[in-house]
């Protein structure tokens, strides 16, 4: 009997993939603060995470008899390998530029509004940890399913 991995469940993967999303939202929201005083600089953000883009992919790869939930990256399994372009970068390769009608913009061209970037960082965040204790409370459940009656 082949033996699973836990981080093969659907509900783990998709909380990693959450995961990773945050985290790379994070750090491009730290690039436009930290590009705050830049001339020209416009605000970046990545595009929304979705759940259900997510959910369709993976029953996609289950229709093509895929046994993952999502195609990932292409990785590099020998060392005479060629990199894609993208390797390395994360989601970070998907940001856009998010100017908004009503944004604010300094007299040399810079759009970062630090408040509204602020409160995009906070709401990362807290997704975040929602998203980690999620993941958490998924590990006890399946710690206390696998337990032997009794114990």
């Amino acid at each position: 009997m082949p033996v699973m991995d836990i981080g093969d469940l659907p509900i783990l993967q998709m909380l990693k993939s959450r995961l990773g999303y945050l985290s790379d939202r994070q750090r491009v929201i730290s690039e436009n603060v930290a590009n705050a005083d830049t001339p020209g600089y416009a605000a970046r953000d990545l595009k929304p995470f979705s759940f259900e883009a997510h959910v369709n992919r993976a029953a996609g790869a289950a229709a093509a008899g895929g046994a993952s939930i999502a195609a990932g990256p292409m990785a590099a399994t020998q060392p005479g390998h060629m990199q894609p372009k993208s390797a390395g970068k994360g989601l970070a390769a998907s940001f856009k530029v998010a100017k908004t009608p009503d944004s604010e913009e300094t007299l040399d061209g810079n759009g970062v509004v630090l408040e509204d970037e602020m409160v995009k960082l906070t709401n990362a965040r807290m997704d975040y940890d929602a998203a980690v204790s999620l993941y958490q409370q998924s590990l006890g459940m399946l710690k206390s399913a696998i337990k032997k009656p009794g114990s």
